[in-house]
């Protein structure tokens, strides 16, 4: 006989998923209803609504892809790219070469800005990949890139974008609840992020926004989304469709009802309060690692995610291993070519706290001696 599920506790601090408060899964508990049930229905528009107001936007079309993040970047890419249009990718960690990579399966001609990892870009080096490359469609850009913990400016590049007709794409799946994130104010037509990261809701839903620029150009398609399940013109039909609702797929309800309550938390606490509780958290874990010997990959850090390189005589994995299994603390390791140099350490959502952040380094201390 199976015996009852019982997962011991972590305190996860690792790039995700981060910790999911009691609250959070009491919603997930509540009683499943049909997906065409106006009572869901309700309670779905009452989270793209949320989501509207987490995103900073006005826009119509912003809904919880089912799927994780990934499945956020895949919806963007399918609906904006048709074979044999042009895009540049800036590439500067793991998830901007994600990006190249689910344009070109879309068929799209990828033009790659590329910088060192850990590095940021800037609007000049923008607008030289711009003036190469005037048959663009879009350009994607990695806001919180969670491989190296570098934080991208984003401010300015849309304006720059749409002056030369072209799109904004951006991936804001490590910093969507944790970091100023203005989609109108910065002009982003297409974003895409997840639930597990500062939401603190389990993964399972990829939350998105299309402007309306975003929509025309779908509209104006010549080709079919190469994805049923994630093509937009049918997906917003459901989602926006006011009185007639029409069934694409069976909406995942219970997910829905987690992602609904961890945004009223965000809600209760305040943007600009969450905000700064991650900001703040950041400046003390750096206080304390830099102590440590540690230094940061990235020229400028997300809070959300702090990257740091080993110092030498380090046993990434033993030091790892040793945090889970006797601390019941989760860190990340390196990604690439950061591959046992380097930590990647989650302050997110329900995890940004001032007990874990001194909880970890009490640990880390008795770790390393």
């Amino acid at each position: 006989m199976v015996s009852q599920l019982a997962p011991r506790e972590r305190m996860l601090m690792g790039p995700g998923p981060s910790t999911v408060p009691a609250r959070i899964l009491q919603a997930l508990s509540a009683p499943t209803l049909g997906h065409l049930d106006p009572q869901y229905i309700g309670y779905m528009d009452e989270t793209c609504q949320l989501l509207r107001d987490t995103f900073q936007t006005e826009n119509a079309l912003t809904f919880p892809v089912s799927g994780t993040g990934m499945a956020g970047m895949e919806a963007v890419v399918v609906n904006l790219i048709e074979p044999g249009d042009e895009v540049i990718v800036c590439i500067n960690g793991v998830f901007g070469g994600r990006m190249k990579d689910n344009m070109q399966r879309a068929g799209a001609t990828v033009h790659t800005l590329e910088i060192p990892w850990g590095k940021s870009f800037s609007l000049e080096q923008i607008a030289d990949a711009v003036q190469k490359h005037p048959k663009a469609k879009l350009l994607g850009i990695v806001h919180a890139e969670t491989s190296t913990g570098a934080l991208q400016d984003l401010t300015g590049i849309g304006d720059l974008l749409h002056a030369a007709g072209m799109l904004l794409a951006v991936d804001a799946v490590t910093s969507l609840g944790g970091h100023e994130l203005k989609v109108d104010a910065w002009g982003i037509d297409a974003i895409y992020s997840g639930t597990q990261k500062c939401l603190s809701c389990p993964p399972g839903l990829s939350p998105v926004s299309f402007s309306p620029l975003a929509l025309e150009k779908m509209d104006a398609r010549k080709t079919k989304v190469q994805s049923w399940y994630l093509d937009v013109s049918m997906l917003k039909n459901y989602y926006t469709g006011g009185g007639g609702r029409a069934y694409h797929h069976t909406a995942p309800i219970n997910m829905v009802y987690a992602l609904r309550e961890a945004l009223a938390i965000v809600q209760e606490e305040g943007l600009e309060n969450r905000i700064d509780r991650h900001r703040e958290m950041h400046l003390q874990l750096r206080q304390g690692l830099e102590a440590l010997g540690m230094s940061y990959v990235p020229d400028h850090s997300l809070a959300t995610l702090n990257c740091v390189t080993l110092p030498e005589g380090i046993d990434d994995a033993a030091i790892r291993s040793r945090l889970l299994n006797e601390f019941d603390i989760e860190i990340g390791g390196g990604l690439g070519q950061f591959a046992g140099k380097a930590w990647r350490i989650g302050l997110m959502g329900h995890a940004a706290t001032q007990r874990n952040v001194t909880t970890l380094l009490a640990a880390l201390r008795t770790c390393i001696g």
